[in-house]
C-alpha cells in the first residue's frame, strides 16, 4: 500500500509539472557586483511580483507581468530629479546594447501630470532606445516600496524583483552589463 501511494505522488507530480523551479542564486549574482554594481542590493529571496499599473506611451494600462519570461531593469526617474536625469542616457545605451537579449528595461517617469514634460525631456536629449512608461500617481512606484529617486529594480522572469539599486549608476558599463547577462543566465531555466 506504502509503495502504491509514493507511486501514485510521483505520478500525479509528474502529470501536473512538479519540477521545482530554478532557484534563486543570490551568492552568484553577490559575487559578479562590480563598479556601481557593487552598490546594487540582492535579494537573499525573491520578492512577491508587484501588483500594479501604470500607462504606456499611448495611455494604455500596463502591469509588470507584460514582460514574463525576461529579466526586467525597472527604473523609476522623473525629470525634477537631477541624477534620474544624468542616468537616462546610460539606460538608454544599455537598451540599445542589449536589445538581442532576453531582457527589457522599462524606465517608468513619475512625473504628475499628462507626461508631456517627460515626453518632452526625452526628445530633446536623443533618448531613442527607451519605451515611454508613465506612473503619474505613483501607484506602481509605492506599491513596489520606493523611497527615493532613482530607484532601479531587477525582475526575474516571473517578475520578482530580486535585485534593487537606489541612486544613479553608468548602466550601459561593462560590469552593470556583465552584472544583467549573470542574472539571465542565472534565470535561463525558471
Amino acid at each position: 500500500m506504502r509503495l502504491a501511494l509514493i507511486a501514485a505522488s510521483l505520478y500525479t507530480a509528474a502529470l501536473i509539472g512538479a519540477t521545482p523551479a530554478a532557484a534563486w542564486d543570490a551568492p552568484a549574482i553577490e559575487a559578479a557586483r562590480a563598479g556601481d554594481m557593487a552598490r546594487l542590493a540582492v535579494h537573499a529571496d525573491p520578492r512577491p511580483v508587484i501588483d500594479a499599473t501604470f500607462l504606456d506611451a499611448d495611455g494604455a494600462e500596463r502591469r509588470f507581468d507584460a514582460w514574463a519570461g525576461k529579466v526586467v531593469l525597472v527604473n523609476f526617474w522623473a525629470t525634477w530629479c537631477p541624477p534620474c536625469l544624468k542616468e537616462m542616457p546610460s539606460l538608454d545605451r544599455l537598451a540599445l546594447a542589449m536589445a538581442e537579449e532576453d531582457f527589457a528595461l522599462v524606465a517608468i517617469s513619475t512625473d504628475r501630470g499628462d507626461g508631456s514634460a517627460p515626453r518632452r525631456w526625452l526628445d530633446e536629449n536623443g533618448i531613442e532606445h527607451l519605451a515611454f512608461f508613465h506612473d503619474p500617481r505613483s501607484a506602481a512606484a509605492r506599491a513596489a516600496g520606493l523611497v527615493g529617486q532613482p530607484t532601479t529594480l531587477i525582475l526575474d522572469r516571473q517578475g520578482r524583483e530580486v535585485a534593487r539599486f537606489q541612486g544613479d549608476a553608468e548602466w550601459d558599463a561593462p560590469e552593470a552589463q556583465a552584472l544583467l547577462r549573470a542574472v539571465l543566465a542565472a534565470t535561463a531555466d525558471d
